[in-house]
């Protein structure tokens, strides 16, 4: 019998909840998965692969469809930190319109590496989130942030059906001036419904809470040693923060 192999536990706090969650690096056969996921260009793909490698690799008990999606990708880029190493290099090109002595432009186009400690990255949460959106003086709704389930179901279009249809997973209850109507107690139908009620500046308002939601987000410094141009780069989503 071979022997075993030990394997080390890590621990990350959910942004959520505050609660931490145990796992374990994955292994090469699940590094596999990514390998084979990356000659794809369909997101779903992505999503069902990384919920794959998460279920196998977290030992504590969650459900994992249960997270909001900040959680999901706090904790994969944790896992695969820890996984394969906690240093990534990022690299972009530098866009800076350079002027030649005969006036000629053009962009210098230098490669530039900048090192990122992926554990340095945490979910941000803009200044004007909020989860109240209010409909009129009478009327609003509150909202919960989006799971892994919803993005899953959604991701596939973009047309304005979809996007009610992620609206109305994502209302955690509608209050008026009497009582709160529990999402949880309708049906996906009658909170369609109510949303197609909705004008569209009610529905930008809605938009500004997914648009504020918190998100993996990091600000780099970018600096160009061949023009000494330089600029901040925000990046954002897990998948921008690996080279």
């Amino acid at each position: 019998m071979l022997p075993k192999i030990d394997v080390p536990i890590f621990d990350v706090k959910l942004f959520s909840t505050g609660k931490k969650v145990k796992f374990r690096p994955f292994t090469v056969k699940e590094e596999k998965l990514f390998l084979i996921t990356g000659e794809s260009d369909d997101p779903q793909s992505t999503i069902t692969t990384i919920k794959q490698v998460l279920n196998n690799c977290v030992l504590d008990d969650i459900d994992l469809d249960s997270l909001p999606l900040f959680d999901i990708e706090l904790l994969f880029l944790n896992l695969r930190a820890r996984s394969i190493g906690e240093i990534v290099t990022l690299n972009y090109k530098c866009n800076n319109n350079i002027v030649e002595e005969d006036g000629r432009e053009h962009k210098c186009g230098n490669q530039v590496g900048i090192e990122l400690n992926v554990l340095t990255v945490v979910p941000e949460v803009d200044v004007k989130h909020s989860n109240k959106i209010e409909i009129n003086s009478k009327l609003g709704m509150v909202m919960k942030y989006p799971k892994m389930n919803v993005i899953t179901d959604s991701v596939s279009g973009e047309d304005i059906d979809s996007v009610i249809n992620m609206i109305a997973s994502c209302i955690d209850y509608i209050y008026d001036t009497e009582k709160m109507y529990y999402a949880k107690d309708s049906t996906k139908e009658e909170l369609v419904d109510f949303l197609e009620t909705l004008q569209s500046k009610d529905l930008e308002n809605i938009k500004q809470f997914f648009d504020t939601m918190p998100k993996m987000r990091k600000t780099l410094d970018f600096k160009c040693g061949k023009c000494n141009y330089e600029e901040k780069i925000e990046v954002e989503g897990i998948q921008n923060f690996f080279g």
